[in-house]
């Protein structure tokens, strides 16, 4: 069998122009502002201009991350599928991070041929949204050792500093670090750290902001440091107190609008956004989801890390701030995966193993449960295929899932692209158009997000700048002289 990398797939499809995949999802021209031929950025007031009713809203979740895993690539052969079956869709979508890209995770715009075109725009600079959110997180952090430096009217106390400076790459030595030496006019020497652009609480902001004068807003409420005093006495110092939300708003008014590309079948896809789920929660944008909800009968969203990071936060977050109800929500799974969390090795999953499959199989059935029974949302179970997988293995998780209730159906969306997703689309048209958590956990600091409106929980070994690999996936990445690249992913 000859092999093919995703990019050289990517890289084999002929894209349709942006202007024909905008007129496809319904989008006026004059809403569209162009990035080259194939990609565009969509202007914001096309929501207060579109009087459509919403489409429905599709989640797409999975089982807890592992080695043998899964990604965007259901969510976008999903999409695909849809659209074969005669829907009018638009999937909306996370940017990647270039720290994993370069790191362990390699690309993430789907894989085998359920992806997001142009694939290696996407994964590397895109847009620029990245940058502008990573130059204003540090002009922030520039203003505030700046205001100590000249004079601290506020007080601020150096010690006290919570708001880190960022850049978008995986660098364990920048974690920490201590800055500001080499005599007075350098500034107040201290501790200070970098955390990766995905972390940084204006990701967060941007994502959930739903226009210019509320990003400014949510901008203001950043909290920055403290001021000196006893515990009693200090004051939180926000971005606001130093006046600096309109510079940051204006660095990112183009980065609060959404991005249009294409799938490899031409479904129209909106990219915008790409908050961690371990540190945020983990969505592409409210903005991103509401034009796709208004743009098409099917929106199909995903949400990162397994359903009970990822989908919790997308419901607890996302849906409350922007009032969203999904009509269905799809958790991805493989026996692969499965059998992994039953304990058997990497070297060892092509092998069936129905009792490791059993072990591994309450990791899936505790997260339909919660969609069901915690959430109320209708479920179904998408099998990532494998050849491996055996007619027993799957038949057993067929069964378990039927005994909750749950149809589990099988997805060859990687290999077939929106073919191979033709009966997971079925059962979500049919779940649409039907009438319609106890463990303790040690929480280890807590990081108050004001700007953004919520509490990150930092628990176990979680880290807001990840660090590469042995082999970073960077060394094989490269560019030849036509200007194609290889090796990203």
């Amino acid at each position: 069998m000859n092999y093919k990398s995703d990019i050289e797939i990517a890289q084999a499809c002929t894209m349709e122009p942006i202007t024909r995949i905008a007129q496809k999802a319904g989008i006026d021209d004059r809403y569209l502002e162009q990035y080259g031929k194939y990609k565009a950025k969509i202007n914001y007031s096309l929501l207060s201009e579109n009087d459509a009713p919403d489409g429905k809203l599709i989640l797409v979740t999975a089982i807890n991350p592992t080695p043998a895993g899964e990604g965007k690539t259901t969510t976008i052969g999903l999409a695909d599928a849809l659209q074969r079956a005669g829907k009018k869709v638009v999937a909306a979508l996370r940017e990647p991070s270039l720290g994993p890209i370069f790191g362990v995770k390699g690309g993430a715009a789907g894989g085998g041929y359920s992806q997001v075109v142009p694939m290696e725009d996407i994964n590397l600079h895109f847009t620029g949204d990245f940058h502008a959110i990573s130059t204003a997180n540090n002009l922030l952090a520039a203003l505030i050792d700046n205001h100590i430096y000249q004079g601290n009217k506020l007080n601020i106390d150096p010690r006290r500093i919570t708001w880190r400076r960022c850049m978008d790459m995986n660098d364990r030595q920048l974690r920490s670090v201590v800055d500001g030496l080499g005599g007075k006019s350098n500034g107040t020497p201290r501790e200070d750290g970098y955390d990766i652009t995905a972390a940084s609480e204006i990701m967060a902001v941007l994502c959930l902001a739903d226009d210019i004068d509320d990003l400014k807003a949510r901008l203001s409420r950043l909290v920055v440091g403290y001021t000196y005093g006893k515990a009693s006495e200090q004051k939180p110092v926000t971005a606001g107190d130093l006046h600096a939300e309109g510079a940051m708003c204006a660095l990112l008014k183009d980065a609060l609008k959404p991005n249009l590309v294409q799938t490899l079948e031409h479904t129209p896809a909106i990219v915008h956004g790409g908050p961690f789920a371990n540190i945020a929660h983990g969505c592409n944008s409210v903005t991103a989801t509401r034009m796709a909800l208004k743009l098409g009968d099917y929106c199909v969203t995903e949400a990162g890390f397994g359903a009970d990071l990822g989908a919790e936060k997308f419901l607890d977050i996302k849906c409350r701030m922007a009032g969203l109800t999904p009509n269905a929500v799809v958790v991805v799974a493989s026996v692969r995966a499965l059998k992994h969390s039953g304990g058997v090795s990497l070297g060892e999953l092509d092998q069936e193993n129905l009792e490791a499959l059993e072990r591994g199989l309450p990791n899936l059935l505790k997260h339909v449960s919660n969609i069901r029974d915690v959430f109320h949302l209708p479920c179904v179970v998408a099998v990532n295929a494998f050849p491996s997988d055996t007619g027993a293995e799957l038949q057993l998780l067929q069964q378990k899932c039927r005994e909750l209730g749950v149809n589990a159906v099988i997805s060859e969306v990687w290999a077939k692209g929106g073919e191979g997703g033709a009966a997971l689309a079925r059962e979500v048209i049919r779940l649409c158009e039907e009438d319609n958590s106890g463990f303790t956990v040690t929480v280890r600091n807590l990081k108050v997000s004001a700007g953004a409106g919520f509490i990150v929980a930092l628990i176990g070994e979680i880290m807001t700048m990840p660090g590469l690999p042995k082999c970073p996936a960077a060394e094989n990445i490269d560019i030849d002289r036509s200007g194609r690249i290889s090796g990203l992913f």
